[in-house]
């Protein structure tokens, strides 16, 4: 029996079956490359401020959204498959609180602690990273896939906008936080805020 905590999919016959979609490694490897390409951007001394408070806007609905699933299915992974890894994921857990809080705290796009927010940023791929690479050794393609398929659908219903006093662990932050998304997601269509990666490649394009 695996020790990788599976979402409840029905069973299949054929042990070798591999299911559609994306490696839930892979979806964590690639957002935190994109995580860091906007840290970079958002740093940026040559930024105009208004171009900074787009990406800015865009990196805090991503970090929240990227979190969010992260602590649904990669961190409980993690720790249930993972000898040892429970310290290392009650850290993370902590930390991605802390990011949280300091993204909400944020003034705006020349607030001082932007550089801590970015330097949390970057603490937080490279102290994942410590998760995945043996995540990858432990666990099938299949089961992977099985659990990347669940991270794109809690990203898909996850806030847009930092909660640092929501629960963290599952169950409860696969209910709360889908509720939470639908409030800041009204937000957002009010507002015009941008949240997506495409939202900045149309503006630059005009």
């Amino acid at each position: 029996m695996s020790a990788v905590p599976l979402p409840p999919l029905p069973p299949t016959a054929d042990d070798t079956y591999r299911p559609g979609g994306r490696s839930l490694a892979d979806l964590a490897d690639a957002e935190h490359g994109q995580l860091l390409g906007l840290v970079d951007q958002v740093v940026d001394p040559a930024l105009t401020v208004e171009r900074r408070r787009e990406v800015l806007q865009v990196l805090t609905a991503m970090v929240s959204r990227h979190l969010s699933a992260e602590e649904q299915y990669l961190l409980p992974t993690a720790r249930a498959a993972l000898p040892d890894a429970a310290g290392r994921v009650d850290r993370e857990i902590e930390a991605d609180a802390a990011l949280l809080t300091a993204l909400k705290a944020l003034g705006g796009p020349d607030d001082p602690t932007l550089a801590d927010v970015a330097a949390r940023i970057r603490r937080h791929v490279t102290a994942v990273a410590y998760l995945i690479t043996p995540l990858r050794e432990v666990a099938t393609d299949a089961e992977l896939i099985r659990l990347g398929n669940r991270w794109e659908i809690a990203e898909e219903a996850a806030p847009t906008r930092p909660h640092p006093g929501t629960p963290a662990t599952p169950p409860w932050n696969r209910i709360v936080e889908p509720a939470v998304g639908v409030v800041d997601k009204l937000r957002d269509a009010v507002t015009g805020r941008r949240t997506q990666l495409t939202d900045l490649t149309r503006r630059s394009e005009r």
